[in-house]
């Protein structure tokens, strides 16, 4: 096993705490825009997924923390498009989830051969990232031309 890079592993660990916590701000923000036929389910998804990017941003702190490292208090930078529209709310929320995904990549790639227990997470993490870009996905194909 190699020597595990804290200072990079925490390095990441903030930026994946967050993007998470923009996350947070932004799957809100979205169960408040969205308008239309489809609107409760597609609340109930977007409240979900705001929660679930909470969770996953104190698991990251947690294991930040138990590094020794500091959290940031800062979030990801959010843009603001002003397109509410359910195809621009789910095609913004799919680059959200992709861009989540290679900070999980990117963490695994720091840990790799060094933490059996971080490898785990990202390991999972990834998974959980992956399953919501399939689900987006699904959710885009009625949009398709």
């Amino acid at each position: 096993m190699e020597e595990l890079d804290l200072a990079t592993t925490c390095e990441v660990l903030n930026k994946i705490m967050e993007y998470e916590l923009a996350g947070v701000v932004r799957y809100t923000h979205y169960s408040l825009m969205v308008t239309g036929p489809y609107r409760i389910p597609i609340v109930d998804f977007m409240k979900a997924q705001a929660s679930e990017s909470l969770v996953h941003a104190q698991q990251a702190g947690e294991l930040l923390t138990g590094l020794e490292g500091h959290p940031s208090q800062q979030i990801a930078e959010i843009q603001e498009t002003h397109k509410h529209a359910i195809r621009d709310i789910l095609e913004e929320s799919l680059e959200h989830e992709l861009f989540a995904l290679g900070l999980y990549k990117s963490l695994l790639e720091t840990v790799e051969n060094s933490s059996v227990y971080l490898e785990e997470y990202a390991r999972t993490m990834i998974g959980q990232e992956e399953a919501h870009t399939i689900e987006l996905r699904k959710m885009l194909r009625d949009y398709s031309s």
